[in-house]
C-alpha cells in the first residue's frame, strides 16, 4: 500500500526534530578547568510539532489523476540551561541556575540531594563513634 502524503510530511517532521535535540542537548560536553574542576552543563528540552493534511478534490480534475494533496508541518524547540553538575576532588554537586523555588514542594526536592549528603555523613560518623568509645574504654583500663 502506498504512503499517505501526510505521514510522510510526519516522518520528515520527526526526524528533523529529531536531530534538533539528542542526549548531547540535555547533558552537555564536560568542560575542564585549569583548577581540575568538571562542569557539566544541564538543560531542559521542550519540543512540540504540528502536522496535517487532506486531499481536496477540484473540479477540473480529470479521470484516473489523484486528487491533489495539501498540507502542512511546524515544529518548535525550547532550549533553557537548568544547572551544572560540578565534579570536585571526587565531589559532585548540582549548582542550579535556575529561579528559586516557588512552592513548598519545589524547596524539598531541590535540597534533598544535601540532605542525602548530610544524612549519609552523620550515619558514617555514628557507625565510627562506637569503635572510638571502644577504644577509649580499653585504654582507660
Amino acid at each position: 500500500m502506498e504512503k499517505h502524503p501526510t505521514s510522510e510530511l510526519m516522518e520528515t517532521v520527526m526526524s528533523k526534530v529529531r536531530e534538533m535535540v539528542d542526549i548531547n542537548t540535555v547533558i552537555g560536553e564536560p568542560i575542564v578547568t585549569t583548577d581540575g574542576v568538571t562542569l557539566i552543563p544541564v538543560s531542559k528540552v521542550s519540543f512540540g510539532f504540528a502536522s496535517g493534511g487532506t486531499d481536496y478534490s477540484p473540479k477540473n480534475l480529470k479521470e484516473g489523476q489523484k486528487n491533489p494533496f495539501g498540507g502542512g508541518s511546524g515544529a518548535g524547540v525550547k532550549i533553557a540551561p537548568q544547572a551544572f553538575v560540578v565534579i570536585k576532588d571526587g565531589h559532585v554537586r548540582i549548582m542550579n541556575i535556575e529561579a528559586p523555588a516557588a512552592t513548598t514542594v519545589e524547596r524539598l526536592m531541590d535540597s534533598a540531594p544535601d540532605l542525602i549528603d548530610k544524612l549519609s555523613g552523620m550515619l558514617t560518623k555514628n557507625k565510627k563513634q562506637p569503635e572510638a568509645e571502644a577504644n577509649f574504654e580499653e585504654e582507660a583500663e
